[in-house]
């Protein structure tokens, strides 16, 4: 675990945290332990309040809508795999036989949830102000980018905008398939809108698969080129 904490940057007094952190669901049912999916829960919402906080200090006239276009530009699943990456956490990670062969190590899904999964573990280990810094530290540049507009487009948060423009209220997404083997699956996502159904598309994970659906159904139905 010291090499892991070197990468990371932090140095835990609870080693199991980290163990837990970097355990995904694979490696946790072949192995009878207990995997990331509590500590990822936890980290998302810690990630959550720190960007949210940071952006609303540092853009003091920026509107809600756009505050939130920008927190989800930063927290979404490229942004974080990508920082994730960039201190090789991805090669820390605890996977399955099945899931390491068929290059889960590389899947934005699991890296950015191994990212929120030790922010959470840093957080139980030490304080919110410990956390605060791990994260903008890491994430300085993304965030530097995300304010000035030149981050991911949230499709999510785009055609929620859009069908409000067009006298519409609300986005429903319905996992319509769930397929292969727990190391390789494939969802299949229907968006909604107001409960008219539009665009289906498919993804490594339902995140994935619902930010192509809504990206799908931006170009086809409201002739939203991205």
């Amino acid at each position: 675990m010291i090499d892991a904490e070197k990468k990371i940057g932090y140095e835990f007094k609870d080693k199991s945290l980290l163990k837990t952190a970097l355990t995904h669901s694979s490696y946790a049912n072949e192995n009878h332990t207990r995997s990331n999916e509590r500590l990822e829960f936890l980290g998302d919402s810690v990630l959550s309040i720190i960007i949210s906080e940071f952006i609303f200090k540092e853009m003091a006239n920026v509107n809600e809508g756009d505050l939130s276009k920008i927190r989800a530009a930063l927290v979404c699943e490229q942004s974080l795999a990508e920082v994730a990456k960039s201190i090789g956490l991805n090669e820390l990670v605890f996977l399955g036989r099945g899931e390491n062969k068929t290059g889960g190590r590389y899947r934005p899904s699991i890296t950015s949830d191994a990212f929120e999964a030790v922010l959470g573990a840093i957080y139980l280990d030490s304080d919110l102000d410990t956390a605060k810094k791990w994260v903008l530290d890491l994430m300085s540049e993304k965030i530097k980018l995300g304010c000035q507009g030149k981050l991911y487009s949230d499709y999510k948060t785009v055609l929620q905008e859009v069908i409000q423009r067009d006298g519409r209220s609300f986005v429903t997404y319905k996992t319509l398939e769930e397929t292969g083997r727990e190391h390789d699956r494939r969802f299949v996502v229907q968006a909604f809108v107001n409960g008219e159904p539009k665009s289906t598309a498919k993804g490594h994970s339902k995140k994935e698969a619902e930010q192509a659906a809504a990206k799908k159904t931006l170009e086809v139905y409201y002739n939203e080129k991205i």
